[in-house]
């Protein structure tokens, strides 16, 4: 699910890596956005609204909050702008996400 040809753009890969999303391996290409590594991986939803409504790979260019995910323990990371590295661990988040040591009772007042 990736374009690999265009008539004008030009596209360069990085080194193919490994990386976990919710505890299972998959692999894309270092330097790639990880959302965009994800969607090639068959991944559609990125993240859940606070009302608990699936998310995806949406504007592409970090201004909404679709892809908001867990990259290595850090809440709120936009995927879509994020590039990949080996090894990440990346979570999908549900709502805004809490900080470690954050208590979540304290993130609804």
């Amino acid at each position: 699910m990736r374009i690999s040809e265009h008539p004008i753009l030009k596209f360069r890969r990085g080194h193919r890596v490994r990386f976990y999303f919710d505890g299972q391996e998959m692999k894309g290409f270092e330097g790639e956005p990880i959302a965009a590594a994800l969607h090639a991986e068959g991944v559609r939803v990125l993240h859940y609204s606070e009302a608990g409504r699936p998310r995806g790979f949406f504007c592409a260019i970090g201004n909404c909050s679709s892809c908001l995910m867990m990259v290595d323990s850090q809440p709120n990371v936009r995927t879509c702008i994020t590039p990949l590295r080996a090894e990440m661990d990346i979570r999908t988040q549900r709502g805004r996400g809490v900080l470690s040591g954050e208590q979540s009772e304290d993130r609804e007042s």
